[in-house]
């Protein structure tokens, strides 16, 4: 069972007229319904949820849906043409629900990216000022799953931050979000606290780690946690995005979880899993904690890449092997540090500047394997051999795992168990943008 965030308040609010405003970054592509925000009676008939469909809604996978529906049975189906299959990037979505709305279309309306999405595979709309679909309701109010009892419960697959909901508005994702004067791209504003957000309103940041459903709002509507687990608050945010496990660049079918920065290789292949995230200049750290056996190649590969090998088996990828210490490149085994186990914690630091890729032990540096590295590059592991599965963990500077220590680089970003290397950084988008 997923995280996941539940409250019933005390008193009913606006239900003809909210927002909700939230940033999300997937993690499985064409699975099961991801599922935002959910919310229903003890009867499970009148509810509203937000999800990208699965695969189990045929033919619709990865489309945005939004669906109402109010007492008397009368449904508000709203589902894009458009699919959203980027595991890299976060998307903004709003949503407008405004039932008194005499144009049946401005009824329910959304944005992602603070564009307002017009083609839809499906849109039908409530009545004008039909009520009581329960969001904003004394019925459970649920963010992150859809719990409906038995086997339609579905959980978020990925990533989410500065959910927002106001009680009584129809809000413009201006509200919400902006752009950024340099780049161009959206952004999330830093200060919401001039909204009104009305009787059940709230705006959970997660910045608390022991208490990640933390209103942040004034109105103390803070969501009870469910099913945290060590990995449930991260550093990576709308606002500084971390690389993580590529799931689009995935031809061995490895098994990802842990949002995307743990892999379950498969048998009868390398099982190569690479990062979302690639750099052609400067100079990049990231951590792995070692796999279940002893079959492991922790390295680099080009954001190119797309083959299923034991990471090290082309030219233009470089490996560290768990079984022998050995470096590997080109097919070509040639000694180089220390062996390692599972649980060891192993540093790679790439500087493509100078061209050279350098392996830590548990905070012990091997010494410089490889040197004239050239091209756009990320971080990635694999099988050494495709006859046994191995399970290991990648820490861009978002952990998965537990650390015990607490290290950023020299730029205050990232979480990593051993100190930084002096001049290298996290794979972030703002690092990415002041030094690469």
């Amino acid at each position: 069972m997923g995280t996941y965030l539940n409250r019933t308040p005390s008193s009913a609010g606006n239900e003809k007229t909210w927002t909700v405003s939230f940033w999300v970054k997937r993690a499985g592509i064409s699975s099961t319904s991801s599922q935002f925000l959910f919310a229903s009676d003890t009867n499970y008939s009148d509810y509203v949820w937000c999800r990208f469909c699965g695969t189990e809604v045929t033919g619709k996978a990865d489309m945005l849906q939004v669906f109402m529906v109010e007492p008397n049975a009368r449904e508000s189906n709203v589902r894009t043409n458009r699919l959203f299959r980027d595991p890299s990037s976060w998307y903004h979505i709003v949503i407008r629900c405004d039932t008194t709305q005499s144009t049946a279309a401005d009824r329910l309306r959304i944005y992602v990216n603070g564009v307002e999405q017009t083609s839809f595979d499906t849109a039908s709309y409530l009545n004008q000022n039909d009520d009581n679909m329960n969001w904003n309701s004394n019925v459970p109010q649920i963010i992150g799953a859809q719990l409906s009892g038995g086997t339609s419960e579905r959980f978020q697959n990925g990533y989410i931050t500065n959910f927002v909901n106001i009680d009584g508005q129809s809000l413009a994702p201006t509200s919400f979000g902006e752009t950024d004067s340099t780049t161009g791209e959206w952004k999330p504003k830093a200060d919401l606290s001039g909204l009104t957000f009305g009787t059940n309103g709230f705006w959970l940041k997660y910045e608390s780690a022991g208490n990640l459903g933390l209103d942040s709002s004034g109105n103390s509507n803070t969501y009870t946690v469910n099913n945290a687990g060590t990995g449930a608050q991260t550093v990576d945010t709308a606002s500084n995005n971390f690389a993580t496990l590529n799931p689009l660049n995935n031809p061995a079918g490895s098994t990802l979880s842990e949002g995307n920065c743990k892999a379950t290789t498969t048998v009868s292949t390398g099982g190569k899993v690479v990062g979302t995230i690639g750099a052609s200049n400067g100079k990049w750290y990231c951590e792995v904690k070692a796999g279940s056996t002893n079959n492991t190649s922790i390295g680099i590969v080009p954001t190119s890449t797309f083959d299923a090998d034991t990471l090290g088996d082309n030219s233009d990828e470089y490996g560290y092997f768990l079984s022998d210490g050995n470096k590997y490149n080109n097919s070509t085994s040639s000694s180089y540090g220390s062996s390692y186990t599972s649980g060891d914690i192993i540093g790679v630091a790439l500087d493509l500047d100078a061209g050279t890729l350098i392996f830590y032990k548990n905070g012990v540096s091997q010494g410089t394997a490889f040197s004239g590295i050239s091209g756009e590059y990320t971080f990635g592991f694999s099988d050494t051999s495709g006859s046994n599965n191995i399970t290991a963990e990648i820490n861009f500077g978002n952990p998965s795992f537990t650390i015990s220590s607490g290290n950023s680089d020299g730029a205050g970003f990232g979480n990593f168990e051993y100190a930084v290397p002096s001049g290298y950084y996290a794979l972030c988008t703002k690092n990415l943008a002041e030094y690469g």
